[in-house]
């Protein structure tokens, strides 16, 4: 299997929303109840603002969606366009931690690449945009992942807002 990636277009969202629906509703099974993965579908998603950024990817495997995932100068540490508490004003390269961001793999390309790949392409961007440092919201599927990838746990979040109390964690690397 090759991978290879692109920004994401307008065109896109579609077919990336169906795949973060597909990926919170079968790789959370293990990690949260039924009411939890509701309220994650409620919570997460694609924000629009990453792709008018130029800051969204999209991984393909041989012609097929494999994943997605970007990064982010704004404030905003998760959530999709339909998020409450979104905050899109600036970050501070020099003070602050530029946020990695929706990043979702389809359950028949998990452990094949395309995270370790996404975190790769966010990291390298935003590093080249002088941030020296990296932040994300993980669901505890992810977590494992992240970890592997030299992320660590910096606090520890339950979010309700969608309904149901969904647990996150804050983890951080030092990219610069």
């Amino acid at each position: 299997m090759t991978l290879t990636h692109r920004l994401a277009e307008p065109a896109d969202v579609s077919v990336l929303t169906r795949l973060m629906d597909l990926a919170i509703g079968n790789l959370q099974r293990d990690f949260l109840d039924p009411a939890q993965i509701a309220a994650s579908k409620q919570l997460m998603g694609l924000d629009s603002q990453l792709i008018a950024d130029r800051t969204y990817f999209v991984i393909e495997a041989d012609g097929e969606i494999a994943g997605c995932g970007g990064w982010s100068r704004r404030a905003t540490l998760y959530g999709g366009d339909h998020s409450p508490g979104r905050d899109a004003h600036g970050l501070n390269p020099t003070v602050d931690a530029a946020r990695v961001r929706a990043m979702y793999t389809p359950p028949d390309f998990v452990r094949r690449g395309v995270g370790r790949l996404i975190l790769s392409l966010c990291e390298a961007a935003a590093k080249a945009e002088g941030f020296a440092r990296v932040e994300l919201a993980a669901t505890l599927a992810g977590q494992p992942l992240y970890e592997a990838c030299g992320y660590a746990v910096l606090e520890r979040l339950i979010d309700d807002r969608g309904g149901a109390p969904v647990p996150l964690l804050r983890m951080g690397k030092t990219i610069g």
